[in-house]
């Protein structure tokens, strides 16, 4: 749990920092920390998703 939770901090400054750098903006650069990683999630749940379907016909096949 550690080690998930470093790595959502290292993903929120990541976010931040790319956000503030494009737009010099404290506000952006944290909405963007906010939005991003939440929807990084999400979209990452779906791909895993998507990997399993396409797993399975070969693991039945085998």
């Amino acid at each position: 749990m550690t080690k998930t939770f470093s790595f959502a901090v290292v993903h929120f400054l990541v976010a931040f920092s790319v956000g503030f750098a494009l737009t010099g903006s404290v506000a952006i650069g944290g909405t963007m920390a906010l939005i991003e990683p939440a929807l990084n999630t999400v979209a990452y749940f779906f791909h895993e998703k998507a990997w399993e379907r396409l797993r399975a016909p070969r693991l039945n096949a085998a």
